[in-house]
């Protein structure tokens, strides 16, 4: 008895000395009630609400749990601040997001723009990805522009499969292997992003952009490569410049629409998929469990 009370007091401590920062939850549902649980990992604070959160929206309506998670804590994201007050900052704001759509959110301590696919940060996911006892992992792909998004993509591609290895952390496998799937990108070296489900989010698109509205330091502000001239010194002109973000984001997703209109069409019909005005896209990646057409209709409820 002694033994078994050692082994559970290590296995709960080695959980809680991952690299957390901050953490906040929506009421979550025990895993066995047929609710989906979805964990997307963004490599910033804003990387996983700027490209999933949609089609979070519309699952946390249908009771299910997703969770965003950012790999560094976005400490470097800003043209005028940095350390750990840019750092708080944008926690508060990816909690205000989360609290709007209804998901739980967590960021890493790790810095920004040094996160790199080690031993310990791959076990670090794997632990995430099995506490949540995910049945879709989201993240970027391995091949993007900035190198915190690409090893990103290597440290949840990495974890496909391992999730389900015995021993290879404290946090007991899986049974069964998620589904992991790609964030959109426009790179094509050495492949091109390819939209295996595309979803209709007109139903949330406002939502998603109030919830990317609150990422005032990326957005309004303009993040890393912004300036002072973004923002209006006199107070009072600071609702155009909201509208302006607003408008720079419906495009944005009207492009992912048009985009993969052939898809939209494929999934919804001629007549409802021509008329769909704003999208998300997913790819599928093949180290993680193969889904068939029907059971991305069950992972993704919004095509009856």
């Amino acid at each position: 008895m002694k033994n078994v009370f050692l082994k559970i007091s290590f296995s709960l401590l080695a959980f809680a000395l991952l690299p957390t920062a901050f953490v906040t939850s929506a009421a979550e549902s025990p895993t066995n009630d047929g609710k989906l649980r979805i964990i997307c990992f963004g490599a910033h604070p804003d990387d996983a609400e700027l490209h999933v959160s949609g089609v979070a929206a519309m699952w946390a309506m249908k009771g299910h749990q997703v969770k965003f998670v950012s790999l560094t804590s976005g400490d470097i994201g800003h043209w005028r601040e940095a350390g750990g007050a840019l750092a708080q900052r944008r926690r508060e704001e990816v909690a205000q997001a989360a609290k709007l759509l209804g998901i739980t959110v967590q960021v890493l301590d790790i810095h920004d723009g040094e996160l790199m696919p080690t031993l310990e940060n791959r076990k670090t996911v794997i632990s995430l990805i099995r506490d949540w006892k995910a049945d879709i992992v989201m993240s970027h792909r391995p091949n993007d522009y900035h190198p915190d998004h690409r090893y990103a993509g290597v440290l949840v591609q990495d974890a496909a499969f391992m999730v389900q290895v015995p021993f290879m952390t404290d946090v007991p496998p899986l049974a069964k292997n998620p589904v992991f799937l790609y964030f959109p990108d426009r790179f094509t070296k050495p492949n091109p992003f390819k939209a295996d489900i595309v979803v209709d989010i007109d139903a949330t698109i406002e939502k998603k952009m109030d919830a990317l509205a609150l990422m005032e330091s990326q957005f309004l502000e303009g993040g890393a490569l912004g300036h002072a001239r973004l923002l209006p010194r006199d107070a009072s002109k600071k609702p155009e410049r909201v509208r302006e973000v607003r408008k720079m984001h419906s495009d944005r997703f009207q492009a992912v629409a048009n985009r993969f209109r052939p898809e939209l069409i494929d999934w919804y019909g001629p007549e409802r998929g021509k008329k769909i005005k704003y999208a998300e896209a997913f790819e599928i990646c093949e180290y993680g469990r193969q889904p068939d057409r029907d059971e991305l209709k069950k992972l993704f409820p919004f095509f009856d």
